[in-house]
C-alpha cells in the first residue's frame, strides 16, 4: 500500500485515513458506552447494512452505533450519513490492532455485512464473548471455505454466533463443512430499496427534462455500456439519462463527445445554460441521485455487465417496477438470475440485441414486465425483520 500510494490516490487515502487512528477514535468515543459495531467493506455493503442499523436504532435507542469501513469510498459515504454516531476505518487485521480496537470500542454486539473476513478481528470479538453476526451472506462452491485448502477460512466461520444467509443453497454448503449456526433470512438490500422508494423525493429538473415521455435510465454505466447507446441512439425514440459509474471530467467529456449536439449535463441543466427540450440525452455528473432517477424510467439499463466484476445494483431499478436490461456478465448475481427467471429482466450481448430488447418493450407487455419486477422485490423482503427477531429473542441487546 505504501508503494502503491506513490501513484494511486485511493491507496494514499487508505493510508492517510489510518494515521493516528486509535488516538483519533479514542477522542471521538470519549466515555461512550453501549455501542453496536457494524462493519462494511465499502459503500455497497453499507447500503445492505442500513436497514438493520435503522431497525436497531429504533428498537434500542439507548445504544450508540459505530460503523467501520475498509475502503475510503465507503468511509466517505458513511461520514455523510446522519444515522450513525461514529464512523471509522477498520484497523489492519493484526492481533494487537484487533485487541486494541475491541478494548477501545467495547461493543455489545458486532455485525459484519455480507463478507470481509478478518481473522484477528473475529478472534478478538469471540475471545471477549461478544455476539458476532454476519448478515446477507451468500456462499458458492468456488469459494475458499469449501476447498481442501480452506481450513483456516473455515475456522473463521466457527467464530460467528450466527450467519444470516441469502439462500437455502448457502445453508446446505455451510452444513456440509460443519457450520450449523446459520439460517436463511434473505438479502437486506430488498428491504433497503423498498425503503428508498417509499421515501424518495421528486427531482423537478428530471421531470422537466423527461416531460413524462418515454425515457431510458442507464445507471452505473462503463464505457462498454455507453458505446452501445452510441451505436443505437439515432434510431432510439426515447430520451436517455445516463448516470455513469465514473463522473470524472474526462469521462463526462467522453460522453458528451459520444453524443455530439444531443447531450447536456445535469450541472448545465441546473444552471439553465440551455433549453432541455433541445436535447435527447442527459448526463448525470454527480453522485447520490441514481436510486431516485429510476422512478422516471420507462426502461432501465444497468451497467457493468461487460466487465469482469459484473453488473451493478439491479434491485433499485426493479423496485420501481421497471424492466431491467444488462450485459452478459451477470451469472454470479442471484437477483439478476432470478429477475430473468421472473421475466422481469433481459441480458444482451451487443448493440443489436439492446436495440431489439428495447423495441420489444411496449404496451401491455411493458406493463406486465414492470409488475413482475416490482413483485419480485416485494416478495423477497423481510431479512431485516428476521435478523432483528433473532437479536431480540436471544437478548443480545437490552432496552434498559
Amino acid at each position: 500500500m505504501h508503494v502503491a500510494a506513490l501513484w494511486l490516490p485511493k491507496a494514499a487515502e487508505w493510508l492517510n485515513g489510518r494515521k493516528n487512528h486509535f488516538e483519533n477514535l479514542e477522542t471521538e468515543l470519549g466515555s461512550s458506552q453501549n455501542i453496536v459495531w457494524m462493519h462494511c467493506a465499502s459503500a455497497g455493503e453499507f447500503e445492505q447494512g442500513k436497514p438493520v442499523l435503522e431497525a436497531l436504532k429504533k428498537a434500542y435507542p439507548n445504544y450508540k452505533f459505530l460503523v467501520s469501513f475498509f475502503s475510503p469510498s465507503g468511509y466517505k459515504v458513511g461520514k455523510k450519513y446522519a444515522g450513525v454516531d461514529f464512523v471509522t476505518y477498520l484497523p489492519l487485521d493484526t492481533a494487537s490492532n484487533a485487541n486494541r480496537f475491541i478494548k477501545l470500542v467495547n461493543p455489545a454486539l458486532v455485525v459484519f455485512v455480507k463478507y470481509d473476513y478478518w481473522y484477528h478481528h473475529f478472534k478478538a470479538v469471540f475471545d471477549q464473548r461478544i455476539p458476532l453476526l454476519l448478515i446477507s451472506a451468500i456462499y458458492r462452491d468456488n469459494q475458499v471455505f469449501f476447498k481442501p485448502y480452506g481450513n483456516f477460512h473455515r475456522k473463521m466461520l466457527h467464530l460467528f454466533s450466527w450467519l444470516f444467509v441469502q439462500d437455502s443453497e448457502s445453508v446446505e454448503r455451510l452444513n456440509k463443512i460443519g457450520i450449523s449456526k446459520c439460517s436463511v433470512s434473505g438479502d437486506t438490500r430488498f428491504d433497503r430499496v423498498a425503503a428508498i422508494i417509499n421515501s424518495a423525493a421528486k427531482i423537478d429538473l428530471i421531470e422537466t427534462f423527461t416531460q413524462n415521455g418515454p425515457t431510458i435510465v442507464a445507471g452505473s454505466t462503463w464505457a462498454e455500456d455507453e458505446n452501445l447507446f452510441g451505436e443505437i441512439i439515432n434510431g432510439l425514440n426515447y430520451k436517455l439519462i445516463i448516470a455513469p459509474h465514473e463522473i470524472s471530467a474526462k469521462n463526462i467529456k467522453h460522453l458528451l463527445d459520444l453524443f455530439p449536439g444531443k447531450a447536456i449535463t445535469y450541472s448545465e441543466l441546473q444552471n439553465g445554460i440551455a433549453n432541455p427540450d433541445a436535447y435527447k440525452i442527459l448526463i448525470i455528473d454527480n453522485i447520490g441521485m441514481l436510486s431516485r432517477l429510476y422512478q422516471y424510467a420507462t426502461i432501465t439499463y444497468i451497467g457493468g455487465g461487460f466487465n469482469k466484476s459484473g453488473i451493478h445494483n439491479t434491485l433499485e431499478a426493479a423496485a420501481w417496477g421497471k424492466p431491467v436490461i444488462f450485459g452478459p456478465n451477470y451469472q454470479k448475481f442471484r437477483e439478476a438470475r432470478e429477475l430473468i427467471n421472473a421475466g422481469a429482466a433481459f441480458s444482451i450481448a451487443n448493440a443489436y440485441e439492446l436495440k431489439n430488447a428495447i423495441a420489444g418493450l411496449e404496451g401491455e407487455q411493458l406493463k406486465m414486465i414492470g409488475e413482475a419486477a416490482k413483485t419480485y422485490v416485494e416478495t423477497n423482503g423481510g431479512a431485516t425483520t428476521a435478523i432483528l427477531q433473532y437479536i431480540q429473542e436471544n437478548r443480545l441487546l437490552t432496552t434498559a
